[in-house]
């Protein structure tokens, strides 16, 4: 009986083996190495060309696009100089400030009030014109003097006259309105002293940043700050005074009370800004300041006002 029983045992765990082994094999014989490594991928659209040019030129549009504030370039101390922007118009029209940073910190004030005064009153902009203000061309020489390369106040200004010099000259010692390409000389003057104009012409990032922005959007015109002499001052280079540059310094003079010239001829000028521009055939003038300290916003505003409406459709 023990035997029977035995061989009923062996006998069944044979047959399982056997059960197994086949069913095994069966599962095993079902996939290929191929087909078990094999990754499934969801159906999508391909990429095509187009769709490719769409993403580009979207692209592109962002980059060349600019918001309300842009940075046209650094100064040589590394400061940002900003551009403020207002209305989309086809007729650009440039306000420059802050060219002589520190020494003529007023005309950087007076710029950021007619910062301000845009911001408040965005309907003075003709809808066929772009104002771009650009306060200070000078960040590294206000710095000096008012601790700050953006906005600031009368009351931050409480450098000596020595410093209020130095605040006139970029990091590498230069002064800016002496290093573009009109009349250049490496050696220029200021009042009863010489000046640095640069290794070359344009040699400061400063005046590469407006050479290179000027070149770029081709504005109508430009009016540029100094201090200080009480006046609106044409702008030439060897070809004499744009008729638009003459009705533009009649225009701005007139509204704002100031006496107009064809030309600054207190001392010898060479590497001037506006008169570069005037070689570049865009109409540019020069309004000095009476003083290096106040702002005359109301005689300036008046004479902005009087521009825009000039070049308003």
């Amino acid at each position: 009986m023990k035997n029977i029983i035995v061989i009923i045992v062996v006998a069944l765990l044979v047959i399982g083996g056997a059960v197994f082994y086949f069913y095994s094999n069966q599962d095993g014989a079902s996939y290929t190495k191929d087909e078990t490594e094999k990754v499934v991928v969801p159906d999508v659209e391909p990429v095509t060309s187009d769709d490719m040019v769409d993403e580009s030129a979207t692209a592109v549009e962002e980059m060349d696009s600019r918001g309300p504030i842009s940075t046209i370039g650094k100064s040589a101390g590394g400061e940002d100089i900003l551009a403020y922007h207002f209305g989309d118009g086809d007729q650009e029209l440039i306000f420059v400030g802050g060219i002589h940073g520190g020494y003529s910190w007023n005309t950087a004030l007076m710029s950021f009030e007619m910062i301000d005064w845009l911001k408040s009153n965005p309907s003075v902009v003709p809808e066929n014109v772009t104002v771009t203000v650009i306060p200070v061309l000078n960040p590294d020489g206000l710095k000096k003097v008012t601790g700050t390369s953006g906005k600031f106040t009368a009351a931050q200004v409480v450098a000596s006259d020595a410093v209020k010099t130095e605040g006139r000259f970029n990091a590498d010692n230069v002064d800016l309105n002496r290093n573009f390409d009109c009349e250049w000389q490496p050696v220029g003057t200021w009042q009863d002293r010489e000046v640095s104009g640069g290794k070359t012409v344009f040699s400061e990032p400063e005046t590469q940043a407006l050479r290179d922005y000027v070149k770029k959007n081709q504005p109508t015109a430009v009016v540029a700050w100094y201090s200080a002499a009480g006046g609106v001052y044409s702008s030439s280079c060897k070809n004499g005074i744009l008729p638009e540059t003459k009705t533009l310094t009649n225009l701005f003079a007139k509204a704002a009370g100031y006496p107009a010239y064809e030309e600054f001829n207190y001392y010898e000028i060479t590497g001037d800004m506006v008169n570069w521009l005037a070689g570049q055939n865009i109409p540019a003038i020069s309004v000095l300041l009476t003083t290096r300290e106040n702002t005359e916003w109301s005689k300036n505003r008046a004479g902005i006002e009087a521009v825009l409406k000039h070049y308003a459709e």
